[in-house]
């Protein structure tokens, strides 16, 4: 029993192979080489960008923002007077700017005459926020205030 012993680990010391050829592990490499970039691209765009859907949500959080504060007034209120769109204006939030337009409309929520001094208008206010984002992406959302005598 002992000697089926003896000859069992000698075969197994002198048989097979115990590593890679030279020939193997070049073969490696180049396909490492090849696959990785495609692997490691994606994911460094991603690590990238990581950081713009919270943009996108902070800048949208500043323009409904400003909005409740148009939204609050009356139609007739003098804060919700015909303006041109304003230059842009720092924000509450560090890096983020909005600037906002206020435009008589029709029914049809066209632009009336030129906007500001609409006589013929129907009661509609268009309000206009727009809001730039550190990366300079903008983001809008737009309302309509209606006149009820």
């Amino acid at each position: 029993m002992i000697e089926i012993l003896r000859t069992t680990n000698s075969k197994l010391r002198t048989s097979g192979n115990n590593g890679f050829t030279l020939i193997e592990i070049i073969v490696m490499i180049v396909i490492a080489g090849i696959l990785l970039p495609v692997i490691v691209a994606p994911f460094l765009a991603s690590v990238k960008d990581s950081g713009k859907p919270e943009m996108a949500t902070t800048a949208m959080y500043l323009a409904h923002y400003k909005m409740e504060e148009f939204m609050k007034y009356q139609y007739l209120n003098s804060a919700l007077n015909p303006v041109a769109l304003t230059a842009y204006a720092n924000t509450p939030i560090a890096n983020y700017q909005w600037q906002w337009e206020i435009l008589y409309v029709d029914s049809d929520f066209n632009v009336v005459g030129d906007g500001i001094l609409a006589t013929n208008h129907r009661g509609y206010k268009r309000i206009l926020v727009r809001v730039k984002d550190p990366m300079n992406d903008t983001y809008e959302i737009y309302s309509v205030v209606t006149f009820f005598p």
